[in-house]
């Protein structure tokens, strides 16, 4: 009885309900009731954004920032900003632009050999005559930072940028033909702009302001430099049987905060290309970048594919491909410090350009070329209140050393395509020989399958690490891998005469290492058993990379690397 009153009570306060909210709406214009959820919505997401350009900024900006954001929702302001901002950068390189005609977008077919020299001497005398008439500018030698002094600095970028470029898919219809980017001091560096650029760019069309990004156990440690950085959560992701990135474990941790996910073409540890094709379908599905790390690769693969070995797709002709570092000093045989990083499209790029306002002038340049793009809107890491003027500075440094890229373009076309071309040719060879003279050492298996021209290596049956020690105490020097325990040799040109020298040295390295001795060592006060078969090489990397191996706390290892590297200088 209770229940049936109760249950009429309610049905009876429903109906009270109904009617008078439709007594109250009945008054209201049905037009005004669908719009008004949504104008509620608008107003919500806007005090959202003014309160999130409140935590990063002071007050004046983020409600100047705000304002215009705002006013750009009214159709047609945006378009017409655009129009007018366009117009001033079309002035500010309309003297540029001529000057460009002829300038490099591709590898020369015949390499200009030490004729280059010449080439440069040429591009130098056009340079203004800046001793003692430059406010500060230059305190060694040439600086890009200054680009109406050193115009032949920044003619040599741009071509290093747009000639990487083309060897990593700018040339074909599938890259979307916007390829552009800049010189950096390294594979770290590019790398590092690279996670920024998608961390800014998925936070401006996603809103992601908690981001996270997904790397397979191989991947290089700069990205864990950038997640610190960048405060960017990280995760890595083991690899699969092939020592490859694992497409299905990279897919189950993506989420709403993902960011981007990285492949390598070849990865550092094992010469491994991961499977990029997949990995380029994966990020398009869900809308989010993917940087491929071709450091080592840039300056091999196109070529080795060019010479008819198996190569897996690896450039910006796969889609969702967002970005891509190579390194210059590598493989493509520049002075050390120079790399290059690649944005598929002007949109990704502009978000990593730090702008601020320093006196020195504007200087705008084309990004298909490789130059450098003066930004106007406020983006991510704008600076506009310093006192020092107009400045803009598309990488982490400021000032960098002219030398280096005029190197990196010195290098590119005194040798090629057809230096490149014969170089890895033989550089593939020495490593095919090194890969089949191993496997011919019954106590050392070759990890993986290589893709490229590093060569890794362990065994089953010994101390790996010691071995590594006693090649070192021969004269090599090679790089200690884990997970698992193994050794790599990265086979450049000077390896080549001497592949013989090197396979006989490692196997009489075994067979050392194969000695009846045993002993235990102490690491940190904790009793390891290092190996079975100590060598003779004492104060070698052994007694780090085996304890390392054996000690399941992480924290301790990293103090152990901390107070190793502490004390080196």
């Amino acid at each position: 009885m209770e229940s049936s009153s109760s249950s009429s009570f309610s049905s009876s306060s429903i109906s009270q309900f109904r009617a008078t909210a439709n007594s109250f709406l009945s008054q209201y214009e049905p037009l005004a009731l669908l719009l008004a959820p949504l104008l509620s919505l608008l107003l919500a997401h806007s005090l959202r954004s003014l309160l999130l350009l409140l935590r990063h900024d002071a007050l004046k900006p983020a409600l100047l920032g705000f304002l215009i954001n705002s006013v750009k929702l009214v159709p047609g302001v945006k378009r017409y900003i655009d129009a007018e901002k366009r117009k001033v950068v079309d002035k500010m390189q309309s003297d540029g632009k001529s000057k460009r005609e002829g300038w490099k977008t591709e590898l020369p077919s015949t390499g200009l050999g030490t004729s280059v020299l010449e080439k440069m001497t040429e591009e130098k005398i056009n340079d203004p005559a800046w001793q003692g008439k430059c406010s500060g500018t230059v305190f060694a030698h040439t600086n890009p930072l200054h680009l109406d002094v050193f115009k032949s600095v920044a003619r040599f970028e741009a071509e290093v940028v747009a000639m990487t470029a083309a060897l990593l898919g700018s040339k074909e219809k599938s890259s979307g033909g916007q390829i552009c980017g800049n010189m950096t001091s390294g594979g770290t560096e590019s790398i590092l702009l690279a996670v920024k650029s998608s961390r800014d760019y998925m936070k401006s069309k996603k809103g992601i302001t908690r981001p996270e990004m997904i790397i397979p156990e191989s991947g290089h440690s700069a990205y864990d430099k950038a997640a610190q950085y960048f405060n960017i959560k990280l995760w890595r992701v083991p690899v699969n049987k092939n020592f490859q990135a694992d497409v299905k474990a990279i897919r189950r941790h993506i989420n709403k905060n993902t960011i981007l996910i990285v492949g390598s073409a070849p990865g550092f540890p094992h010469g491994i290309i991961d499977p990029i094709e997949e990995l380029g379908h994966l990020a398009s599905s869900f809308g989010i970048c993917f940087h491929v790390d071709l450091c080592l690769g840039g300056f091999v693969l196109p070529f080795t594919r060019e010479l008819g070995y198996d190569i897996p797709p690896f450039d910006f002709s796969v889609e969702g491909v967002s970005s891509i570092s190579v390194d210059v000093h590598k493989y493509g045989l520049a002075p050390k410090g120079t790399s290059v990083v690649l944005y598929r499209n002007h949109e990704i790029r502009k978000l990593i350009t730090n702008v601020f306002f320093l006196s020195s002038g504007f200087y705008s340049i084309n990004l298909l070329l490789g130059y450098w793009f003066l930004i106007f809107e406020c983006v991510n890491g704008t600076v506009t209140e310093w006192s020092g003027g107009l400045y803009v500075s598309p990488t982490i440094a400021g000032s960098r050393p002219g030398s280096l890229i005029a190197g990196a373009w010195a290098a590119m076309m005194s040798l090629g395509k057809e230096g490149y071309l014969k170089n890895t040719k033989e550089i593939m060879e020495g490593s095919r020989r090194i890969q089949k003279g191993i496997e011919e050492i019954a106590e050392l298996f070759i990890v993986g399958r290589p893709d490229m021209t590093i060569v890794a290596f362990g065994s089953d049956v010994l101390d790996i690490f010691e071995v590594n020690d006693v090649m070192s105490s021969k004269g090599w020097h090679l790089n200690a891998l884990q997970r698992p325990n193994s050794l790599h040799i990265c086979v450049t040109l000077q390896h080549v005469p001497i592949v013989e020298d090197f396979l006989k040295d490692l196997k009489e390295s075994v067979k050392t290492i194969l000695s009846p001795d045993h002993q235990q060592r102490v690491v940190a006060g904790i009793a390891v058993d290092v190996k079975e078969n100590p060598g003779p090489i004492s104060g070698g990397l052994a007694p780090i990379y085996g304890a390392a191996g054996k000690m399941p706390d992480r924290g301790m290892v990293q103090e152990l690397l901390v107070d190793y590297m502490d004390g080196t200088c």
